[in-house]
C-alpha cells in the first residue's frame, strides 16, 4: 500500500510547523489570491466566506469520481461550504454560494478523515478546500497522529496561490484542478474570478511540481496530478487554448479528464440578463465533446479520456 506523504512530515514534526504557517495566512487572510484581508482569527469573514473554523456540507464515499480515485470503496469525499469563486452556473450552488452546511472544529474534521478510512476509502477527498487550508493542514496533523495514513486529493477550482500550495508540498498526494477557462474576460463573466487564466496556470504548474503525472497501481491513484476541464456551450471555455498549456507547459502524459456533464444549474437559471445566459441555458452537444476531444489527441494528451 502506498505510503501518505504527510506520514514523513508529521514524524519530522514539520507538519507542525506547516500548521503553524498557514495559520499566519489568516490574521490578515491571504490564504488566496483574494487577499481579502480580514482577521479569520477573530472569525471575520471575507468574499469566501469562511471564518476561523471549517465548515463542511457533507462527506462519505463518493463513486461518482475519476476511476482511479473510486476504486472499489469509493473516494472519501468531504465538500466545504463556501467558495472563493462565484461560478453562474454551479452544481454545487447551495454549497458553495448559499452555504449549507456546519461549522466544525479542527479535532472533527480529523475524526471524519479517519472514519472515512475505517469505512475502506481509498483516499481523503478535499472538495473546494482552498479557503481552508490552514485548517485542513491542522487536521491532517492530527489525524496522522491517530492513524490516517491515505491519500489526500485536493480537489479545486484552482484560484489558488502558488504560495498557499507550498504549504501542501509532502501533504497532498494527488491534486485535482479544474482548467476552467482559456481567457480572463471569460473567467471574469462566469466565476468572478479576476486574473484567473495566470493564476490557473501557476497553480498547476506547482502541483505538476509537487506530484508530476498520476501514478496508478492496481487501478488506484497514488500520487499525482488529474486535470479536469469541463466543455461548455459555444465553446465558452476556450477549450483549444486550454488544451495546449497542458500539453506544451504540464506534460503530455498528464491524466485530463475533460468533462462533458454540462447543464444549466444554479444562479444562471434565474438570472435573465446575463450576457452569455442563452449559450448556458443548453447542454453541450456531442459534436461540441468530439471536437474537444479531437483537440486533446491532436496535442497528443491520451490519459484520462476515451
Amino acid at each position: 500500500m502506498h505510503r501518505a506523504s504527510y506520514l514523513s512530515l508529521h514524524a519530522s514534526g514539520e507538519l507542525e510547523q506547516r500548521r503553524t504557517d498557514a495559520f499566519g495566512l489568516l490574521s490578515s487572510c491571504s490564504v488566496c489570491p483574494r487577499n481579502c484581508g480580514v482577521d479569520r482569527t477573530l472569525d471575520e469573514r471575507g468574499y469566501c466566506r469562511g471564518g476561523l473554523l471549517p465548515k463542511i456540507a457533507s462527506y462519505g464515499p463518493h463513486f461518482g469520481e475519476e476511476p482511479p480515485l473510486v476504486g472499489r470503496y469509493g473516494s472519501g469525499t468531504i465538500f466545504f461550504s463556501g467558495c472563493n469563486m462565484r461560478c453562474v452556473f454551479c452544481q454545487n450552488y447551495s454549497i458553495s454560494q448559499l452555504d449549507e452546511g456546519a461549522e466544525i472544529s479542527c479535532e472533527r474534521l480529523a475524526a471524519i478523515m479517519l472514519a472515512l478510512q475505517e469505512r475502506r476509502c481509498h483516499n481523503i477527498n478535499l472538495v473546494s478546500p482552498t479557503h481552508f487550508v490552514p485548517q485542513i493542514i491542522e487536521a491532517v496533523a492530527i489525524a496522522a497522529g491517530q492513524g490516517l495514513t491515505i491519500p489526500i486529493v485536493y480537489n479545486t477550482g484552482t484560484y489558488d496561490t502558488v504560495e498557499t500550495l507550498r504549504l501542501l508540498e509532502g501533504i497532498v498526494d494527488i491534486y485535482m484542478p479544474d482548467a476552467k477557462y482559456g481567457r480572463d474576460e471569460i473567467a471574469r463573466a462566469l466565476s468572478d474570478a479576476p486574473g484567473y487564466v495566470g493564476i490557473m496556470k501557476d497553480a498547476i504548474r506547482e502541483m505538476q511540481r509537487q506530484t508530476g503525472d498520476l501514478v496508478i497501481r492496481d487501478g488506484i491513484a497514488e500520487r499525482g496530478l488529474i486535470i479536469r476541464h469541463l466543455v461548455l456551450p459555444d465553446n465558452l471555455a476556450d477549450t483549444e487554448l486550454v488544451i495546449d498549456f497542458i500539453a506544451n507547459e504540464v506534460s503530455q502524459d498528464a491524466y485530463v479528464n475533460i468533462m462533458d456533464q454540462y447543464r444549466p444549474c444554479g444562479r444562471i437559471v434565474a438570472e435573465p440578463d446575463h450576457p452569455f445566459r442563452s449559450s448556458l441555458m443548453r447542454g453541450i452537444t456531442g459534436k461540441e465533446y468530439r471536437n474537444a476531444l479531437e483537440l486533446a489527441r491532436k496535442e497528443g494528451l491520451h490519459r484520462g479520456f476515451t
